[in-house]
């Protein structure tokens, strides 16, 4: 099995189209085969080279999709584009501060999400592995960090950086709140929405 070292750029294309899905299907098939290796056997019962070959992908291959054992099974690091953030510094997409950032938040929780069919399994893995739900909650927090310097570069240095500060932990706090409902089945939507939901009752509260 053959697979591009590198991502593939975005393009209109039927013939890049078809090369960007296919590598987001061997993505998942990977990320699948660490979950149910770490469901069978712990997190430290399997090695790289157990996952290539659940995953029928070369050892090379697998690597350039993951570098390390905890980043194939939590997924890699959401990028967002470059126009959604400059978007978001221009003030959009709603013009409302509170929804804008329920808008990134949401895409870079849904930039791995996994298939609905492989959710439960998701779900079981991060409450059988206490450490993974701690893996995502710091992943977040370097997220959040550079958040805060877009807030700041929408809203103006007069914001206050301990404001910005302040609403993104808020952010982090609802999270932390969606990945235990996640990880104790209170809830069987995807994790976005759950933030989404959480984000919406939290300035109810606040209002």
């Amino acid at each position: 099995m053959s697979e591009s070292a590198t991502p593939e750029p975005l393009a209109s294309s039927p013939a890049t189209g078809s090369r960007a899905a296919k590598r987001l299907e061997t993505s998942r098939r990977i990320m699948r085969e660490a979950l149910r290796l770490t469901l069978e056997r712990g997190l430290e019962g399997w090695t790289m080279e157990d996952l290539a070959g659940a995953s029928e992908v070369s050892r090379r291959t697998l690597f350039n999709y993951y570098p390390a054992k905890l980043d194939a099974v939590i997924g890699p690091a959401p990028e967002l584009g470059p126009e959604l953030f400059a978007d978001f510094r221009a003030g959009g997409p709603t013009g409302d501060l509170m929804e804008d950032c329920k808008v990134l938040a949401q895409a870079l929780l849904a930039e791995n999400a996994f298939h609905e069919r492989d959710l439960r399994l998701q779900r079981q893995v991060l409450t059988e592995v206490p450490r993974l739900l701690i893996a995502v909650h710091e992943r977040f927090e370097a997220i959040a960090g550079e958040l805060v310097e877009q807030i700041l570069a929408r809203e103006g240095k007069e914001f206050g950086d301990q404001r910005a500060r302040m609403l993104v932990r808020l952010m982090v706090a609802l999270f932390d709140s969606c990945l235990e409902s996640l990880a104790l089945e209170r809830d069987e939507r995807p994790l976005p929405d759950l933030f989404a939901e959480a984000l919406d009752t939290a300035r109810e509260l606040l209002a």
